[in-house]
């Protein structure tokens, strides 16, 4: 009896000594061990600039600033031609009148001075090259003259109409560029943006670019975007053209 009693004894000791082994191991598995997962990082607390470029600016820029409906930002000749400054409030406050909103907080956005100030920063050290347009005096990123509309219908019919069609109204080579909706959307600044430093992600040159060693000087820029803005409807009030809506009312 005593014997077995033994045994026994020493049975339940072998197994608490397993038992306490396997407890030992499975405290100190790696894989085990009580994990925590990272605080969440509160918006206006985010200041990585692939991030905030991501959420605010791709939808209308595109990927990477490659372009979409809008401009492309990956442009070195309009990063050359437009300063800082510049787009630190193009940023923040938007641009009136235009497709552009505010991402500032002051200005009604969701954005705070700094993550306006990485976008910025953010854009022209990573796409802009200073050196695009050395030895080259380009047309200033603001019209400097008064314009003369009569002469900008000129200038188009010389430099923009052979892709866009005589009167603006697109062909296969290029979109309509005197569509009400488009000139809705866009600003008179955007405009003379767009015939300075091109548009090309769609394949269309700046300023030097469409009549071959012919660049447009600054008064034509000045004068063409004149006319474009000319053309533009006082009160679109529709998301089409207003011309296309009269055509399908008559039907």
């Amino acid at each position: 009896m005593k014997t077995k009693r033994i045994r026994t004894l020493s049975a339940l000791g072998v197994l608490s000594l397993i038992l306490g082994l396997m407890l030992l191991a499975a405290c100190s598995a790696p894989d085990l061990e009580p994990k925590t997962d990272p605080e969440p990082v509160a918006p206006s607390q985010v200041l990585d600039f692939a991030t905030l470029y991501a959420r605010n600016c791709a939808g209308c820029h595109g990927a990477q600033g490659r372009g979409g409906p809008s401009i492309a930002l990956a442009n070195p000749v309009y990063l050359a031609i437009v300063d800082e400054t510049t787009m630190r409030n193009i940023v923040a406050n938007g641009l009136r009148g235009t497709s552009m909103p505010p991402f500032a907080e002051h200005a009604g956005g969701m954005l705070t001075e700094q993550q306006v100030e990485v976008i910025t920063s953010g854009i022209f050290s990573r796409w802009g090259r200073k050196q695009v347009l050395d030895g080259v005096n380009p047309p200033s990123y603001t019209a400097k003259a008064a314009a003369s509309v009569d002469h900008g219908q000129l200038v188009f019919g010389t430099y923009c109409a052979s892709c866009h069609g005589p009167e603006g109204g697109g062909t296969p080579k290029g979109s309509a560029i005197t569509n009400d909706s488009f000139l809705a959307l866009v600003s008179d600044q955007a405009l003379r943006t767009f015939v300075i430093a091109g548009r090309p992600e769609l394949g269309a040159p700046d300023w030097r670019g469409n009549v071959p060693g012919r660049p447009m000087t600054d008064q034509e820029i000045t004068d063409v975007v004149a006319w474009l803005a000319s053309r533009r409807a006082q009160n679109p009030g529709q998301p089409y053209s207003a011309l296309t809506y009269a055509q399908h009312s008559e039907k």
